[in-house]
């Protein structure tokens, strides 16, 4: 039986206080006034990892801070993005803190390739990358997937947050869904050179206190011995009516780098609670989108709750064998529990009437991945290889009770919502039987050949790969469908400079989607077998110096599912291709002013339907334009010293929500503003920020796609005080 009524979070304050102690005792007395003007690398940076390992520092921040001048790229280790045959993004601690980020979506929110696709206010995380859909689930934290939190990752714990744009199989595997739009990585913080201890207390629009630290600290001859810890809470009511969150985080990062031997430790615990969450909708079949109402509206009722809790731990080891060849090894485990009491509305007129059906579902997931490889570099005459071998394994048990309804389902309105007495889970059962399980291995081989001192540069390479995944009878536990799916995917990417600062590109990469339907589908827990899904892209980076842009032209095809809402039965019976250009820029074009964004531009297509009429309509929930745009300039130091600006503006044009074309919501646009004041208060750095998001106030339907339809951000005010001693 659950009893929502007794619930809290139950955070380790005491290990909070410990830590704290512990830093008041080492903490240094001199404060380096100098290092003010760079704020955040105070702290130090940590030696950046071999030529061939991942175990350290990530690639140094580009000009102006917000993002690395590299990334992640699998089995091929750190590789600068210039030369890199993809487009990717890695944001920056320094932008996460300064937005005042809460989670992972806050900070894609600055890629002009993604947008969200479930309620910022949800406690859950849902993106579309060029046009595909891409769950939380696929998120890897430090190149593993499965190990961060199955629905909302913790952001505090992090160093980068790293977007690869497309397929990523060749070099990372198969994510737990194998989706292709795109990968989010997740790179832990390491202990820096220097002694750190922040402390940040925020609050944020309607009543939520938030407090966080930030520890580290090095230790030994050599500071071969690293220990950083970050923990959070944030508790109160949120911008939406009758809705209150409770999330805390404790995550602690050990390092060890030796003369030839590194390693990493990663343990994390968060929960996250929230009250009245809100969630997707559902539209019938033929019903006009009614208008967006007030987005601090609450259409859910003020007892339906959704609790959370994960425990992680992911290790990794890398041994030089030679100065360049590594051999490595990886470890991660999630354990990841959940509650949810409510529904998913379903709007059945353009009056905006919907049915909110409640019920109880008890939800647990348990991954475990690892990963095993090799990485160098040899000499061969005039070509220069760097190679990599790697195994990965991923295993996943999910188990979720059947939705067990309570009552009638709700009839209300969404622009004047009903409130009904509280319902109750007494006498339901929390018992979570194995509902389904899930088998991703693989195998791959890579190799970029470069020539010309670096001027161009080959990679070729493949990944055999198999998915197997079953689904179970919740109450006899007997298998009821079961998928075997495997294929070889190959992959290869070109990288020419003719002139020292352009690199053009091109690549084609293939990989296996295994596609998932909706929670909300009557066979949610169904078995899919999985397709064969391939990108081509073609594009041009240049390095101005203190400013990066990058255009790529893409083509990604891939099955499309679909859930039909007369029947809710998810089906994949479909093929959906999009084409896009993307435009990119980001860095410091004059010292001062800093730039982040891009333009996006896609035509995504039905090229195969199961009703033929639909063929050649446009694909669901894709625009035609999305645009990003973030900036900061520092106002003269003879004005005010220490003072920032900041903007962004975020642009999505209309989408559609059926496969026939024939319901639509339009397009949309926000304007989110701050200001950040640097200073000291008694010799030590002190910096104040607050953040309006969506500042005008603006009521929108951010996105449809898979049948549902997603509510934009309200009005939130963001306050924070960091201060480093």
């Amino acid at each position: 039986m659950s009893s929502h009524a007794s619930r809290s979070v139950s955070f380790p304050f005491a290990l909070l206080i410990a830590v704290g102690a512990a830093s008041d005792a080492l903490a240094q007395n001199e404060v380096r006034l100098d290092e003010l003007s760079v704020e955040g690398r105070g702290n130090g940076q940590a030696p950046p990892a071999s030529a061939t390992g991942v175990v350290g520092a990530p690639p140094p921040a580009y000009p102006g801070g917000i993002v690395g001048s590299g990334s992640r790229l699998g089995l091929f280790g750190n590789r600068n993005v210039f030369d890199q045959p993809f487009s990717a993004t890695s944001y920056t601690d320094k932008l996460i803190r300064d937005q005042q980020a809460r989670n992972v979506q806050d900070v894609v929110n600055n890629d002009p390739s993604i947008r969200t696709n479930v309620p910022a206010f949800s406690g859950i995380l849902g993106f579309f990358i060029r046009g595909f859909p891409v769950f939380a689930q696929d998120i890897a934290f430090n190149g593993l997937f499965g190990v961060a939190d199955n629905f909302n990752p913790a952001i505090e714990p992090i160093e980068r947050v790293e977007v690869l744009r497309g397929p990523s199989t060749l070099l990372s595997g198969v994510p737990p869904f194998g989706n292709i739009g795109g990968v989010i990585n997740l790179i832990p913080k390491r202990a820096g050179e220097e002694p750190l201890n922040r402390v940040t207390l925020g609050y944020g629009s309607d009543a939520q206190i938030y407090k966080a630290v930030d520890i580290s600290r090095r230790f030994g001859d050599t500071k071969e011995w690293g220990i950083r810890f970050n923990g959070a809470l944030n508790n109160g009511s949120t911008p939406i009516d009758n809705q209150s969150v409770h999330f805390g985080v404790a995550a602690l990062a050990l390092d060890y780098r030796g003369e030839r031997l590194r390693a990493s430790l990663d343990l994390g615990h968060q929960e996250l609670d929230f009250t009245s969450p809100l969630r997707n909708r559902n539209v019938a079949a033929g019903v006009r989108i009614p208008r967006a109402p007030d987005l601090t509206s609450n259409q859910q009722q003020p007892w339906e709750y959704r609790d959370s809790a994960t425990q992680q731990l992911a290790t990794r080891v890398e041994y030089d064998l030679t100065p360049d060849l590594t051999i490595y090894g990886a470890y991660g485990i999630s354990n990841f529990r959940q509650e949810y009491f409510g529904g998913i509305l379903t709007i059945f007129n353009a009056r905006g009437d919907y049915r909110d059906p409640i019920s109880y579902l008890p939800f647990h997931i348990v991954n475990e991945t690892a990963e095993a490889g090799l990485r160098g570099t040899v000499q061969t005459g005039p070509v220069k290889h760097s190679f990599g071998l790697a195994a990965v394994g991923f295993w996943q048990d999910l188990a979720q009770a059947p939705a067990q309804n309570v009552g009638a389902p709700i009839v209300s309105n969404l622009y004047a919502p009903v409130y009904l007495p509280a319902r109750s889970t007494l006498g339901l059962s929390d018992a979570t039987p194995r509902t389904s399980s899930r088998i991703n291995r693989s195998i791959a081989i890579a190799d970029t050949m470069s020539i010309l001192d670096d001027r161009v540069l080959l990679t070729l390479g493949g990944r055999w790969q198999s998915l197997d995944v079953n689904a179970y009878n919740p109450v006899t536990g007997f298998r009821t469908g079961s998928s075997d799916s495997s294929a070889f995917s190959p992959g290869l990417g070109l990288v020419v400079k003719p002139l020292e600062r352009l690199s053009l590109y091109a690549n084609y990469i293939e990989g296996l989607t295994s596609p998932a339907p909706p929670v909300n589908a009557v066979n949610a827990t169904a078995a899919f077998p999985a397709f064969v899904s391939r990108q081509t892209e073609v594009g041009a980076k240049y390095d101005f110096g203190t400013v990066g842009v990058g255009l790529a032209a893409f083509e990604i095809e891939q099955p499309s599912g679909f859930l039909d809402t007369r029947t809710l039965v998810f089906s994949v019976d479909g093929r959906q291709r999009n084409r896009g250009v993307e435009l990119t820029v980001f860095g410091e074009p004059v010292p001062g002013i800093r730039v982040l964004g891009g333009l996006s531009l896609l035509d995504g297509v039905q090229v195969r339907a199961q009703d033929p009429s639909n063929v050649g309509r446009v694909a669901v929930g894709v625009p035609d334009m999305q645009l990003n745009l973030y900036g900061e300039y520092d106002l003269p130091p003879a004005f005010i010293p220490g003072l920032t600006l900041t903007g962004r503006v975020i642009y999505t044009s209309a989408q559609y929500y059926d496969l026939a074309n024939s319901q639509k919501i339009p397009d949309w646009a926000t304007l989110d503003v701050g200001l950040r004041y640097a200073t000291t208060f008694q010799d030590r750095p002190l910096t104040l920020r607050a953040n309006v998001v969506n500042v005008t106030g603006n009521n929108y339907w951010a996105s449809t796609g898979r049948g549902i339809l997603s509510q934009g951000t309200p009005r939130t005010f963001l306050l924070s005080a960091s201060m480093d001693f």
